[in-house]
């Protein structure tokens, strides 16, 4: 799908309409949140994964709780 897409105004901010074929290719939503990332080919975008904080959140824990071991294992 090679598709272009016009940058419009909103506000302060600025946004693209994706068309509904790139939203069902998505397997997403009106409302539902996106996720953006930036690779070497540029921008690549994917429906977010629902438990994606709450990895994070447990993740930031352990690294703050094994901080010595972590950095004794990146040396």
């Amino acid at each position: 799908m090679n598709a272009p897409l016009k940058i419009t105004k909103i506000g302060n901010s600025a946004g693209v309409i994706l068309p509904k074929e790139v939203l069902a290719h998505l397997n997403v939503g009106i409302g539902e949140t996106l996720s953006v990332v930036t690779t070497p080919r540029g921008i690549e975008l994917s429906a977010a994964e629902p438990d994606f904080d709450a990895q994070m959140a447990a993740a930031r824990e352990v690294m703050q709780r094994r901080k010595r071991a972590l950095r004794e294992l990146a040396k």
